[in-house]
């Protein structure tokens, strides 16, 4: 990809959007601005564009103040306006709906589960507790950390 020049972008130009409580690079297509939501992937944003009807290949720094709110809307109706199996939480286990969580909320959703399952003392939850695998994986020889101590000499 060419640089781009700053007398090209105009005057006009975001060189940082403000979206989901995110910040997006206002240099890239608004495509691949938005992945760097954290809980919105490629195909999440394409669907986000194509419903706020914008030009996904549109750098993101050229986006209008209304093309911006659009996106924004779009964002934070897309649960209700997609089918069930492409929110990323379904059936949640407090509200019995599916949502599509998205900045903060990811990471704060996922430390509830985690909390949840250890207080239920589930394998899976004493596995997090301690620090082990939690999947399955081999313990013996992989996934090590902190320096080696290695056998000790004597003096």
């Amino acid at each position: 990809m060419a640089k781009i020049n700053e007398a090209e972008l105009g005057d006009d130009f975001s060189y940082i959007l403000r979206i989901a409580d995110s910040d997006v690079d206002g240099l890239k297509p608004i495509i691949h601005g938005l992945t760097s939501v954290k809980g919105i992937g490629v195909r999440t944003s394409m669907l986000i564009c194509d419903m706020a009807e914008v030009d996904g290949y549109k750098l993101g720094g050229h986006l209008s103040n209304d093309e911006q709110e659009s996106i924004r809307k779009t964002i934070d109706e897309f649960a209700t306006k997609v089918p069930w199996w492409l929110v990323n939480r379904q059936r949640d286990l407090e509200t019995n709906e599916d949502a599509h969580i998205i900045a903060t909320e990811v990471k704060l959703t996922k430390d509830d589960d985690i909390a949840r399952l250890a207080e239920m003392k589930t394998y899976r939850g004493m596995r997090h507790r301690t620090g082990h695998k939690v999947r399955g994986q081999r313990l013996r020889a992989n996934g090590r950390r902190g320096t080696a101590l290695g056998v000790q000499r004597k003096k």
